[in-house]
């Protein structure tokens, strides 16, 4: 692990075209002009479902998303899949952060390391 840890990291995009290219640690946010619209990110869980979560403010559900210095994103509130995988979690400062039984029901490829913050 490196001086800075992180799960993911921010990056900018006009647009998500290519969803299958987004990488595991990128939480992409889809902006126009200076306006964020979404942000998107694969599931930490391992499922390797692209999660697009709204950051309009006048839309429900909707999520906010800051970032520090090194990119490293903030997202809230948690982010509860609702499929097969049942993934619940937070990201605090680029890391995932998993709620009290949010770990994925099933084994994944590629869980993100075992973090376990309760709410």
């Amino acid at each position: 692990m490196g001086l800075l840890p992180f799960d993911f990291l921010t990056t900018r995009e006009p647009s998500l075209q290519d969803r299958a290219a987004l990488l595991p640690e990128t939480l992409a946010v889809v902006e126009s002009g200076n306006v964020k619209k979404w942000a998107c990110l694969r599931c930490p869980g391992g499922c390797g479902e692209v999660i697009t979560l709204s950051l309009n403010p006048n839309q429900r559900p909707r999520w906010g998303i800051s970032e520090d210095f090194w990119s490293r994103p903030t997202v809230h509130p948690s982010i509860h899949q609702k499929n097969e995988c049942g993934c619940h979690f937070w990201i605090k400062k680029g890391q995932v952060n998993w709620c009290r039984g949010g770990r994925p029901k099933r084994p994944a490829k590629d869980p993100v390391r075992d973090k376990r913050t309760p709410t």
